[in-house]
């Protein structure tokens, strides 16, 4: 009863604010525009207007964030199952099967159960992070470290091989290739260049944002291309038809599931909503009776990738506000705003400033139920860019994506590893290979490297220490039952 009134009084201290009014208001669009557009996302919008929140209460502060952090990890679903464009990379999974659903005269279903899906992801996150906050950030910075998050990156990995791949061998490649290019450049233990060729630029790595732009966008356009000069290019059917009610309770059980992991993928300091989303769709297709409809426009992949990341964004406050632990790049911004008000997020907070944590609660509640009329309203006006002619539509889709890749750190580099990609993506493509496997490789592969070399230094780099921790010794014997499984599949159905 006490975290209902202390949620009503922050909704109406929300409410009964003019300006407050309309910061939330602009953070809710401004969050679902950046997320849309690939290379300019939420993240950049943030970081425009994190010099100004100075100007601000720190309630007003902090409460744009949040909400600009709700809508912008929905934002990029739009593009990645219109155009196959993820705004972001928690929305890769996403265009797996959204695209292909769009190409199916499916688009309005599957942008549909996007908007549907994030908006109860979030909200039900939302829900948990007032009533749990204290005794679940507490509970998962104890018993989740680095050996247990490298542990589900690799169960994962070893899930995503029979996504997209005609063979199973196909799609072990693919992963492959990904991780092949997620050590490009410095190792993360002693700082020693790997595979960059004497050139500065890879001492980076490889920025995943063009790669992805180039996998995924570029890729398409060829694909599409060569279809119109053989003349089987079909332009993709218009549809503005919503999931059925009946369809969502079919797919409940994913929802549930994908809640539950993006949640706690988003309590993980530094994890955050990306891994939430591949683990949310690696999931799906682990429990499917027919894996082979994966990635060929399976509303499940849609529902499980939405839900798993936007469920991930409260999941995310509970260590900023509990432990003063950002849980990834926007939070880490938060604590800027913080400390731009002389604060410090943590467990003071709550004793301190209790109305800045229930308004900024009642915001992110309220932002992810906005996701239901304001996605619906965009939706309807987005959907109607498919009537725009292939001659036309590809040139806008390319400038989009090249204004993207170079967005990210103005380098013209980047634009050429996103043709690069394309072109490599599309030879892939026509061979059998998987380019969902190949971006799984090399977010995940990034993530549990780092991860991996942190596990090894805490466990004095004995193997062994892996099997007294039961969390990860489980993750990891998963992990490898899967593999197993899918070799053995792989051999006895004569998958060569």
């Amino acid at each position: 009863m006490e975290t209902f009134n202390n949620f009503l009084g922050g909704a109406v201290t929300l409410f009964s604010d003019p300006l407050g009014i309309v910061i939330f208001f602009g953070g809710v669009i401004g969050g679902m525009l950046f997320g849309a557009i690939p290379g300019v996302s939420m993240l950049t919008l943030a970081a425009i207007l994190l010099p100004f929140t100075a100007h601000l209460s720190p309630e007003h502060g902090i409460m744009l964030f949040s909400v600009i952090y709700c809508t912008g990890v929905y934002g990029g679903a739009i593009t990645a199952i219109l155009f196959n464009i993820p705004g972001s990379p928690e929305n890769a999974p996403t265009a797996f099967d959204g695209y292909p659903m769009t190409k199916n005269g499916q688009a309005g279903k599957a942008v549909g159960a996007a908007v549907m899906c994030s908006a109860i992801g979030g909200t039900v996150s939302a829900v948990i992070m007032m009533i749990a906050t204290a005794p679940i950030a507490n509970w998962a910075i104890s018993a989740f470290g680095p050996p247990e998050i490298f542990a589900l990156v690799f169960f994962g990995l070893a899930v995503a091989s029979s996504v997209g791949a005609k063979t199973f061998w196909k799609g072990w490649l693919s992963i492959l290739i990904g991780l092949l290019i997620a050590v490009i450049g410095l190792d993360p233990v002693g700082g020693i260049p790997r595979w960059d060729f004497n050139m500065p630029y890879l001492l980076a790595g490889i920025h995943f944002i063009p790669t992805i732009l180039g996998f995924f966008a570029v890729t398409e356009i060829f694909v599409q291309a060569e279809n119109r000069a053989k003349g089987s290019y079909q332009a993709p059917k218009l549809s503005v038809d919503f999931p059925s009610f009946a369809e969502l309770i079919a797919h409940k059980f994913a929802v549930l599931r994908s809640i539950v992991i993006g949640f706690f993928c988003g309590i993980l300091p530094g994890i955050g909503a990306t891994l939430a989303s591949f683990m949310g769709y690696n999931e799906a297709v682990r429990w499917s009776k027919d894996k082979s409809e994966f990635g060929k426009g399976k509303l499940e992949g849609v529902i499980s990738s939405e839900t798993a990341n936007n469920a991930a964004t409260g999941a995310a406050m509970i260590p900023l506000l509990a432990l003063g632990l950002p849980g990834g790049a926007l939070t880490a911004m938060m604590v800027g705003v913080f400390q731009m008000h002389d604060m410090e997020p943590g467990p003071l907070v709550f004793l301190n400033s209790a109305d800045l944590v229930w308004v900024v609660f009642a915001a992110m509640f309220f932002a992810n139920i906005s996701i239901l009329f304001v996605g619906y309203l965009e939706t309807k006006t987005i959907i109607n860019l498919l009537r725009i002619p292939f001659q036309f539509l590809a040139p806008m889709i390319l400038c989009l994506a090249t204004v993207g890749a170079y967005a990210v750190r103005g380098l013209t580099i980047d634009v050429i590893v996103m043709f690069v990609a394309g072109a490599i993506g599309f030879f892939l493509r026509r061979s059998g290979y998987s380019v969902a496997g190949i971006v799984l490789g090399l977010i995940l592969g990034r993530i549990g490297e780092q991860t991996f070399a942190q596990a090894m230094q805490m466990l004095h780099f004995e193997w062994s220490g892996f099997a007294g921790r039961p969390i990860a010794a489980a993750l990891l014997v998963a992990g490898f039952l899967t593999l197993l499984g899918s070799i053995y599949g792989a051999f006895f159905k004569k998958q060569v």
